[in-house]
């Protein structure tokens, strides 16, 4: 069982921003920047290109209305989006506030942020999400 899925099932707390039955959203703990949010299918699968057509359409349907969210609550020209898939053998997506492609740069130093500071990003995400 991978991290995602102890998150999804709730043995692993979270910063959750949304939920359906296929997939789950949730910031990243160590975010690129501000507003880095992860996109889950809640099947187990490792590459992200190995999930069914229709899960990969519908995944991005569900990641829209947080993408624009994002966009609202933090300053950014456009919500990025990156696969990448490295670090969880868990099929994933990033959503980022970016101004430049290097924005989306995975080499870079993480954000290490507070407690208080991750509920803010996710008190500004979920209050852009719910309107």
């Amino acid at each position: 069982m991978t991290i995602f899925s102890k998150i999804i099932a709730g043995e692993i707390p979270c910063y959750k921003i949304a939920e359906n039955e296929q997939f789950f959203a949730f910031l990243d703990i160590f975010p690129l920047v501000k507003g880095h949010v992860l996109v889950i299918p809640k099947v187990e699968v490792d590459h992200f290109f190995d999930l069914p057509e229709d899960y990969l359409a519908q995944m991005l349907l569900f990641a829209k209305p947080i993408a624009k969210a994002i966009e609202k609550a933090f300053p950014c020209n456009r919500c990025g989006i990156s696969v990448v898939g490295l670090e969880v053998p868990h099929a994933h997506m990033h959503l980022v506030p970016i101004n430049s492609a290097d924005d989306l740069n995975f080499t870079r130093g993480k954000l290490s942020l507070s407690q208080e500071e991750l509920l803010l990003v996710q008190q500004s995400i979920l209050t852009e999400f719910n309107k």
